[in-house]
């Protein structure tokens, strides 16, 4: 099946890539170790939250009915009888034209059920025996009430939630200390050619140093996985396939660069062929990266992207990543399109979707992309600088500046 292809859609490539995807099992990591890992069940409040009426603001503790009619023409006076501070607990109760002093995120005393901010009395902040309030209250006003924002048993974190510092505190509110999270994959890398050398190494003529490698390995952290390395296998076909048979054990994902096209030796490409493979597909329906490679080998995936660096980064960003996500039990794990205001034009035609690299900019709250202007150079150069994928549509129109086009966001915005 090397000559002959049929292109498939990212979509439909995509679909054929989850459907043999499962999410792998949970395990259990210290509080501090979570950071950015998915958790893999939902947790439950251990307790209310808050624990007990507590006030929102500093001011005094009163009952609402003591301050019925009082304004700042026409204020009541009433009689201080203690004060409570945060991490007080009131031993007295409130009566009838009393007040206390209170600290925000203190306890309620018992009778209170209003909390009047020290600006809305006479004596602002002084500590007196008597207080003149200038408000009328309601009751509950400047009270957090028992359990107002979560419920015992209640769930406050849904397996598939990113543990973000937002979580951590959550987290910690109600004493975790333990987290229950996906297992991080294990995603094997494996380069294909002969033409290659390590970083390390002198240049000879013909050869060039092997940098899909390292770039893979930093994009499978970004993504939550573990990368394992594997050595180059050479342009011999039953190297390579004794390599990925052993190495594909030892991982949840295999992803090859380089072999998946039609030379003579592209060892992936031959691989695929076997009877004991199944192939998913071995063409999509885009630019740059449209010989991306995908099949089974047993229960395990094996993902062939392009040798081109620039090729190899989209098919990650639009193929490996997904896979990854899915993996740890992300609720979203696709690629998520958006849209922004092209900047210049995109002439060039192709029967492909073209997925440019480029970079989001946000403009009076409007996004605008850049394409990247060397991209038939496939320039390394501009990598580091990329941030969305743009997508110029299939034919010999491409597309003009101020058009809205479609955008695959594949880092944070700048600052």
């Amino acid at each position: 099946m090397r000559f002959g292809r049929q292109a498939v859609a990212i979509e439909e490539a995509t679909r054929r890539l989850m459907q043999h995807v499962r999410v792998l099992p949970p395990e259990t990591v210290e509080l501090d170790q979570a950071d950015g890992r998915v958790l893999a069940a939902d947790l439950e409040a251990s307790g209310s939250l808050p624990p007990f009426d507590r006030s929102a603001m500093d001011g005094y503790a009163v009952r609402a009915e003591d301050t019925l009619g009082a304004s700042p023409q026409k204020p009541l006076g009433l009689r201080v009888v203690g004060a409570v501070m945060a991490g007080d607990v009131p031993s007295f109760r409130l009566l009838k034209g009393e007040a206390a002093r209170i600290m925000t995120g203190a306890m309620i005393p018992e009778g209170a059920d209003a909390v009047i901010l020290f600006e809305q009395t006479g004596s602002p902040g002084a500590d007196t025996e008597a207080v003149a309030v200038k408000k009328q209250l309601a009751a509950g006003e400047n009270i957090i009430r028992q359990g107002e924002e979560a419920a015992a048993h209640e769930i406050v974190l849904k397996a598939g939630e990113i543990v973000n510092a937002g979580a951590k505190a959550v987290l910690s509110t109600f004493g975790y200390t333990r987290i229950p999270v996906t297992r991080q994959p294990r995603i094997g890398i494996m380069p294909t050619g002969d033409e290659l050398v390590a970083p390390q190494q002198e240049l000879t003529p013909g050869k060039i140093r092997d940098c899909n490698t390292a770039m893979l390995a930093q994009l499978v952290r970004e993504s939550g996985g573990i990368p394992v390395v594997f050595p180059p296998v050479s342009d011999d076909d039953h190297n390579a396939a004794a390599s990925i048979e052993e190495r594909i054990r030892q991982v949840d994902l295999l992803v090859t660069t380089g072999g998946v096209s039609v030379g003579d030796l592209d060892v992936i490409a031959t691989f695929v062929d076997r009877a004991d493979v199944a192939l998913l597909f071995n063409r999509v329906a885009m630019r740059p990266g449209s010989p991306t490679t995908a099949a089974r080998i047993t229960d395990k995936l094996l993902c062939a992207l392009s040798g081109n660096p620039g090729a190899c980064f989209t098919g990650f960003q639009l193929f490996v990543k997904p896979l990854i996500r899915r993996m740890l039990g992300d609720l979203n794990p696709e690629v998520q399109e958006l849209e922004g205001v092209l900047v210049g034009d995109v002439t060039k035609p192709c029967p492909y979707p073209r997925y440019l690299r480029g970079k989001m900019v946000l403009k009076q709250a409007v996004l605008h992309v850049i394409p990247d202007r060397l991209e038939k150079l496939a320039p390394l150069r501009s990598l580091k600088e990329s941030n969305c994928l743009i997508v110029i549509p299939p034919g010999g129109a491409g597309a003009s500046e101020g058009e809205l086009v479609k955008v695959v966001q594949i880092a944070p915005l700048p600052l």
